[in-house]
């Protein structure tokens, strides 16, 4: 059993890294206008909320966690993505 969680958790910290290659890709685009940086820093607070998700599934343990208190996280997840998103659009 420890080496299948192992495996997980390796598989799971190489989908985090493979995001925050991604995320500091789109963060060093160079010579866009202001308009033209909206989408890709959408993206990079897209790509934050699903890691902060896997983290908290995978590594806190909420992935097993009771539904009242793993629907919470998700939701928690969820909205707070999106106000974040919310602010910097309306900012």
């Amino acid at each position: 059993m420890p080496s299948r969680v192992q495996t997980r958790a390796t598989v799971i910290w190489l989908v985090l890294f493979g995001a925050t290659a991604i995320s500091w890709t789109l963060g060093a685009i160079d010579g866009l206008g202001v308009d033209q940086r909206i989408a890709p820093s959408v993206l990079i607070l897209v790509v934050a909320a699903f890691k902060v998700r896997l983290i908290g599934l995978y590594f806190m343990g909420l992935r097993e966690a009771p539904l009242v208190l793993r629907g919470t996280f998700e939701g928690l997840c969820l909205a707070t993505g999106l106000l974040i998103i919310g602010m910097y659009l309306l900012g």
